[in-house]
């Protein structure tokens, strides 16, 4: 097995790895996750019954997984795994509230389409990415993702039940254990390799270790919940197809798909495999085919998962198969809502000390791409001023996107897309220096 010291990486993309150390590696990823946020939240919008709110973030889990098989394993090629996306939230709870359930479909499944479509046969999306996504581009907006990221992982330790310094220790004890796993794997090699691997492993039992004495560790749900569960199409009615909302959902899906661009030029970073045209475009694909599969078993859309292209730096294991195993974790915690439950009982705080560390990673990654870059006040301005808007963003009150029309709430709803539109827009405008060019 090939070891990249260059990005510190261990396990390649293309290394094979045996199924047994697959599985605990793919767990990792899977563990790290908070999937289940997002249709939570959506379904307390959409005020769904508890037994529809459980089948929603069921399938959500079914169609992360087949959307991270779709694009890891035949779309972008690249250890990228998919997730439900919080851009949405506001526009499929307007727009279930206004025209029903059904209506959320019909709007997701357009646009999921005419992603795919930009991709393959059109063949757009590689030539609008090389045009206005440089390296200064690329660079800022992964830096621009990790900052957004930071506020939802500490609100998230903050806001979870339980006492808020009882939280903060157990989120400091999961982010430090991870630090020490990594700090060992790159100073002792060998067993210290080991410990860097497994690191989101090990952090995850500390934390829930932590947590348990505090009593914050409840994992009776899982009880009640059934050993298996098939899947149906169009779980909550036929699709009802209402132009409003299409024209609203491709909107919402084309932040999406700036936002998880963003977690692509993180990728690339992090394991050092170029974008080339190729490989953008089957990812546009790849993005359209995973969100066309999520509207169809009643999931939500889907995009990359900067968190986990994050756990990339930190673990050092970049390896296709191992996403590709926790695609199929996925799917299968999608048929057995047992096993689904009990990952959703761990505490947010464990989950979210680690999430802090990934952000952390993904901000430096962006640095790297950007460091050999003159930093001039024209290139200043393109990177400061929209890092500026994306903290200004997350921290604008939320009573002041109600009272905004409903395409600015999509945007404003998410910093990455903020601060990604005034990047590209900063750099396209602000001219270059004669000098330079």
């Amino acid at each position: 097995m090939e070891k990249h010291e260059e990005n510190g990486i261990i396990i390649g993309v293309n290394d094979k790895v045996r199924a047994p150390k697959a599985f605990i590696l793919g767990l990792q990823h899977v563990l790290a996750m908070d999937l289940y946020i997002a249709p939570i939240i959506i379904a307390g919008l959409l005020s769904l019954t508890l037994e529809n709110t459980a089948f929603f973030v069921q399938m959500c889990f079914l169609a992360t997984g087949i959307a991270t098989l779709i694009q890891t394993g035949a779309g972008i090629k690249m250890p990228v795994v998919q997730g439900p996306s919080y851009v949405p939230i506001g526009a499929i709870a307007a727009i279930g509230g206004k025209l029903g359930l059904g209506a959320i479909a019909g709007s997701l499944i357009p646009g999921a389409i005419l992603i795919a479509f930009i991709g393959y046969p059109l063949k757009w999306f590689t030539k609008a990415v090389r045009k206005i996504i440089p390296p200064l581009v690329g660079g800022t907006v992964i830096i621009i993702v990790g900052i957004a990221l930071m506020p939802v992982g500490l609100n998230n330790i903050f806001l979870a039940e339980g006492n808020i310094g009882e939280n903060i220790i157990v989120a400091s004890v999961s982010a430090a254990i991870v630090i020490i796993c990594m700090l060992l794997g790159r100073r002792l090699g060998g067993l210290g390799t080991f410990f860097r691997l497994v690191s989101v492993l090990l952090a995850i039992l500390g934390g829930i270790i932590t947590a348990s004495f505090f009593g914050t560790v409840d994992f009776n749900p899982v009880k009640e919940a059934a050993w298996f569960s098939l899947p149906s199409l169009l779980p909550f009615g036929k699709p009802i197809f209402d132009l409003g909302a299409i024209i609203s959902m491709i909107f919402v899906y084309l932040i999406i798909l700036i936002e998880t661009t963003g977690t692509w030029f993180v990728v690339s970073s992090v394991t050092g495999e170029e974008l080339d045209e190729k490989r953008l475009n089957r990812a546009s694909v790849g993005e359209g085919l995973g969100c066309f599969a999520g509207a169809l078993v009643g999931s939500t859309p889907m995009t990359g998962y900067s968190s986990n292209a994050g756990l990339l730096a930190i673990t050092g294991v970049a390896s296709r198969t191992v996403i590709m195993v926790s695609g199929g974790i996925l799917v299968c915690l999608g048929l057995i809502p047992k096993l689904s439950t009990a990952i959703t009982c761990i505490p947010e705080p464990v989950i979210n000390g680690i999430f802090g560390i990934v952000c952390v990673a993904i901000v430096t990654n962006g640095m790297k791409v950007i460091q050999p870059i003159k930093i001039d006040d024209r290139n200043m301005m393109v990177i400061g001023i929209p890092i500026l808007l994306t903290i200004a963003v997350t921290v604008l009150p939320k009573e002041v996107l109600a009272t905004v029309p409903d395409w600015a709430n999509y945007i404003l709803s998410s910093g990455i897309t903020v601060g990604a539109l005034a990047t590209v827009l900063l750099n396209l405008i602000i001219p270059l220096n004669k000098a330079k060019e």
